[in-house]
């Protein structure tokens, strides 16, 4: 293996390292991933399931209300 093959294979293995780096610490990046898999979720259940995503949407909408009520309850009790 010659010097300069060495020094290429250095830079791409460097290369590769700091793009995983970059893709663990990039959190605005990893949130945008993982809103557009929880839109590809939503679309897939709604095609497929229609019923279960208004289940599962009232059930959102149901543990939102009763905390919402816990937590004005506890502040009005104060």
């Amino acid at each position: 293996m010659s010097v300069t093959s060495s020094t290429e294979q250095a830079r791409a293995e460097l290369a590769s390292t700091l793009n995983a780096i970059e893709d663990k610490l990039n959190v605005p990046r990893k949130v945008n991933r993982a809103i557009a898999r929880g839109k590809v979720t939503v679309a897939r259940l709604q095609r497929d399931n229609p019923a279960a995503l208004a289940a599962g949407i009232a059930a959102v909408a149901v543990t939102a209300g009763a905390a919402a009520w816990a937590i004005t309850r506890a502040l009005v009790r104060r």
